[in-house]
């Protein structure tokens, strides 16, 4: 009766983790070269992904807390819309409400020794009371135009036009020379990335343009908001409503699509930078297999007598599969941990939220085993072909 055929023990799983860390322990510096490479691309991975996840976040919130329904309409360049403007949208149904700013011809300095031609980009407009309210703008110093303010010469600053006059504060002492006389600041405006024209801006009430500035009432933009169901629907029918006569000369807009179309461009950018991460991965996973093959002819006589004392072919494949594995999951895990660094830090000067999302972390994990398999399948497999003689003829 014949013996049953050997049949080689498998190793455990933990056999096979400590002998795979030993390959890597007794050669520090070249797996921790290795491991930078992988790490690079990872963390080029996953900050993208992260800075792209923040930043479409604070979009969101940014819209979220300015609203996608505001619409405008404004007149174009060298016009105006009819003083009957604001009533008439605001008479369409579904629209909450409206408002108007009006451009004035008079220009606004620090001081009345300033030359006439500086005028840093500043517009002054005649505004209504209601327009924080409509437009989402909040300031930041001061309170916006009330009532009592709209007969005298008060001015609510946006933040571009505060800054580039060197006006920080408000108060009775904080005096601005607007239209050939002196006006109190009362008011500046936080920026606003929805409506970057009203940081550019200078406010003053409806009633004190008409009378000190030689303001004709015309409004220029009208803000409207209509409820949110009815955007589509109210927003082709601004333009006639605004301007009966000539529709033609009313564009109508919704700021929120710009914010929107920002973010399409820096995700185009984000695709770029995640080729790049790519490449960086893949220049990694050539230094992961130039490691294990370079292990393998150094570890000639180590596979030689581990062959002669009964291992098998299998046992030594999966023996460098595992240092390649075990390589690559390093360098993964520092490239998600710099990644996540990197993330953090980018948020932390724009003041945003960091972001990274879940699926950014274990896809980086999931590419750094990919790599490693593939980097260490070939040198596991001339590993394992080696010949025992061979491998001990040849240290």
């Amino acid at each position: 009766m014949s013996a049953p055929p050997l049949v080689p023990a498998r190793m455990p799983v933990a056999d096979v983790i400590r002998v795979g860390g030993h390959g890597l322990r007794s050669r520090p510096l070249r797996v921790f070269l290795s491991a930078l490479g992988i790490a690079i691309g990872i963390a080029a991975m996953v900050g993208v992904m992260g800075i792209s996840a923040s930043s479409t976040h604070e979009l969101d919130r940014r819209l979220d807390s300015f609203g996608t329904n505001l619409l405008t309409v404004t007149a174009e360049e060298e016009s105006h819309l009819p003083t009957t403007a604001v009533s008439m949208i605001g008479a369409l149904p579904d629209v909450d409400s409206v408002s108007a700013v009006g451009r004035t011809g008079v220009r606004v300095y620090r001081n009345d020794h300033i030359p006439a031609e500086r005028t840093g980009g500043i517009v002054v407009y005649a505004a209504r009371t209601d327009l924080p309210t409509v437009a989402g703008a909040r300031t930041v110093a001061g309170s916006w135009l009330t009532e009592a303010h709209t007969a005298y010469p008060a001015v609510v600053l946006g933040w571009t036009a505060a800054r580039s006059l060197a006006v920080y504060e408000t108060g009775p002492d904080q005096l601005v020379w607007l239209g050939g006389r002196w006006f109190t600041v009362v008011g500046i405006l936080a920026p606003n990335d929805l409506l970057t024209d009203l940081d550019y801006g200078a406010f003053v009430g409806w009633p004190v343009a008409e009378r000190e500035l030689g303001f004709d009432g015309y409004p220029t933009t009208v803000y409207t908001r209509p409820q949110q169901s009815a955007v589509t629907a109210v927003q082709p029918l601004l333009g006639a409503a605004a301007n009966p006569e000539n529709p033609g000369e009313a564009t109508v807009s919704r700021p929120s699509e710009v914010l929107k179309a920002q973010l399409e461009t820096r995700r185009t950018l984000n695709a770029l930078l995640l080729g790049l991460g790519a490449v960086a991965l893949l220049v990694g996973g050539i230094g992961v297999a130039n490691t294990m093959v370079i292990s393998v002819l150094e570890r000639r006589s180590e596979i030689g007598l581990r062959r002669s004392l009964g291992a098998t072919r299998g046992q030594i494949r999966t023996q460098f599969l595992a240092e390649a594995l075990l390589l690559s999951l390093l360098g993964g895990a520092g490239g998600v941990a710099l990644g996540i660094g990197i993330t953090a830090a980018f948020a932390a000067t724009q003041g945003w939220a960091a972001v990274v999302p879940p699926w950014a972390m274990a896809g980086g994990v999931a590419a750094t085993l990919l790599i490693g398999g593939l980097a260490g399948f070939y040198p596991a497999v001339r590993a394992a072909r080696l010949p025992p003689t061979e491998a001990l003829a040849n240290p």
